[in-house]
């Protein structure tokens, strides 16, 4: 069966996330990942879906390291393992400077350190039951659990936007999340990928290769398209690393007219630099069987699990998440 995954970054409340992975999994979907955001508590509602479901694999996409200390995220992450019996994945990234400081007051610094420091402390505190750590990014005095996890050992996957991430999760991690690729990101991130395995000595083809791709389903192409719009206007307006991310995908000059848009609060104007060829290159829109194309043609470009990724608020987010999963299922 192909392989496939869905993501939750907020819209359907929590209980109905869980009803959704619960239909995924139904439908043959290998995994089910939830945001970090504004969206409710990602570990506490794949706490709920773990409990519902028995095959599915459930992951953060992503879980900031900024945000929540070592010692948290290593405790929800041991906790989400033992809950579904050991197919919980640690999704971790250093998320944005725009959202970490001022929604959250933290200090943002470092990224690629934090990460990397992150990441050693929860193995090594998950291994050893306690942890004395002092790095660059990360001081930890002294933590020790009051509980035995029920593996040494959980699988651990970074989010990169641009190389020098990629080669990191190369170095440390078991797999790669991407975002709003395009067909040739594949390749390229394999590429990164290879050359930060060969740092560290490890075998780059035993990573996995994920990707967070948004997704419209509609009657036509046309419609679906329009629905990504708002999405990718916001995306490409408000994060300066996505903005970066769709200039080097080739679309340097809507990307550029949506920063100055945004920048001057013009909605319209947002909306309107954001080209149908821009929307097609980095998602997943079109009718059930467009969709279902696109998804293959991913997993031909490199991509090992492709992971839809509606967008939904409001009054209806439910019956638009479920009618993706219907649509993009797995034959």
């Amino acid at each position: 069966m192909a392989r496939l995954g869905i993501a939750f970054s907020g819209g359907p409340n929590a209980s109905e996330i869980v009803d959704c992975i619960k239909l995924a999994e139904s439908l043959g979907y290998e995994s089910a990942w939830v945001a970090e955001g504004h969206g409710g508590d990602q570990f506490a509602i794949l706490a709920a879906a773990a409990m519902q479901t028995s095959t599915i694999q459930l992951g953060t996409a992503i879980s900031s390291v900024f945000v929540r200390s070592v010692p948290t995220i290593a405790m929800a992450a041991a906790t989400l393992d033992q809950l579904s019996g050991g197919r919980f994945v640690l999704g971790l990234g250093s998320s944005h400077k725009v959202q970490v400081e001022p929604e959250h007051g933290v200090a943002y610094a470092k990224p690629l350190t934090r990460v990397c420091e992150t990441v050693e402390a929860i193995r090594a505190l998950l291994r050893d039951g306690e942890l004395s750590y002092r790095g660059e990014t990360v001081g930890i005095e002294k933590f020790d659990l009051w509980f035995r996890p029920r593996a040494a050992e959980l699988p651990v996957y970074l989010a990169a936007v641009f190389p020098k991430m990629t080669a990191l999760a190369g170095e440390i991690a078991d797999g790669l999340i991407l975002t709003r690729s395009t067909l040739k990101t594949g390749a390229e991130a394999r590429q990164h990928l290879a050359e930060g395995a060969a740092r560290a000595g490890r075998d780059a083809s035993r990573l996995v290769v994920t990707s967070l791709l948004p997704t419209a389903v509609a009657a036509t192409r046309a419609e679906a398209l329009d629905r990504m719009r708002p999405g990718l206007a916001f995306y490409a307006g408000f994060f300066p690393r996505y903005n970066r991310l769709l200039a080097a995908h080739g679309f340097a000059a809507e990307a550029a007219a949506i920063a100055a848009a945004f920048a001057h609060g013009d909605e319209k104007a947002t909306l309107a630099a954001v080209s149908d060829e821009m929307v097609d290159a980095t998602g997943i829109a079109g009718t059930p069987e467009d969709c279902r194309e696109r998804l293959q043609a991913y997993r031909d470009s490199g991509i090992d699990v492709p992971i839809i990724s509606p967008f939904a608020r409001g009054p209806g987010a439910r019956e638009t998440f479920e009618a993706a999963i219907r649509a993009c299922a797995p034959a």
